[in-house]
């Protein structure tokens, strides 16, 4: 019987989560959607008011209106017009003593993780930690900078390591190019063996069999 209902718990858990986590998502995006009709009851009119409280009835149609403003907003800012709007508001939310920090912060951040040019978590290595002896797979964020990498010599590479199950929590490293392996497996695959705690294992890729290339002598 143990051996049955471990069998169906294995079913079950996967997709409960799942069901958790996307009702969750709906659910905040609807009661913001709420908000934001909620918000506009006092600049519009009283004859609207009976139209605003039927959308708040309507369930996803915050997540719709959220897929649609991001497509407006990415058509916008993907034009000269666009652009040049963005860069003055970027320009005055910058002069704000206290929303200039939150905000460069914010957009730096979001700038190197999802910009198309960028390199940040495009790879997946190995590397010893929190000891030697010890590996663990991290990403590869790109190389240190500013100060850092003036006192760093040699060739470095700027590492995240996640946590697990958790992987938005982590620490960051920075250490010698020599002291990392690459990996033939995907950032996806990566995350998905940091998440299992290792159960989910990555298929082994033809390259990945091969031995390591020696240092010259």
């Amino acid at each position: 019987m143990k051996k049955y209902l471990i069998a169906g718990l294995l079913v079950w858990l996967p997709l409960t989560i799942t069901v958790w986590v996307l009702t969750s998502v709906l659910g905040v995006l609807d009661g913001l959607f709420a908000w934001l009709l909620s918000a506009s009851q006092a600049v519009l009119p009283q004859s609207a008011h009976a139209s605003l409280e039927a959308l708040k009835q309507i369930p996803g149609l915050g997540v719709i209106v959220m897929v649609v403003g991001l497509l407006v907003t990415g058509v916008f800012a993907t034009n000269m017009v666009g652009q040049w709007w963005l860069s003055q508001g970027s320009r005055l939310l910058n002069q704000i003593p206290i929303v200039k920090s939150i905000y460069s912060s914010v957009k730096q951040v979001s700038d190197t993780l999802f910009s198309s040019s960028g390199n940040a978590f495009r790879e997946a290595v190995l590397v010893q930690y929190p000891r030697a002896g010890s590996w663990t797979i991290a990403f590869v964020t790109g190389k240190p900078g500013g100060e850092a990498g003036v006192h760093l010599a040699g060739d470095y590479l700027s590492l995240y390591v996640p946590t697990t199950p958790n992987p938005t929590s982590g620490f960051f490293l920075m250490v010698p190019r020599a002291d990392v392996i690459a990996l033939e497996m995907s950032v996806d695959e990566a995350l998905k063996y940091v998440i299992s705690m290792g159960v989910v294992a990555p298929p082994v890729t033809k390259a990945s069999r091969l031995p390591p290339p020696q240092p010259p002598a």
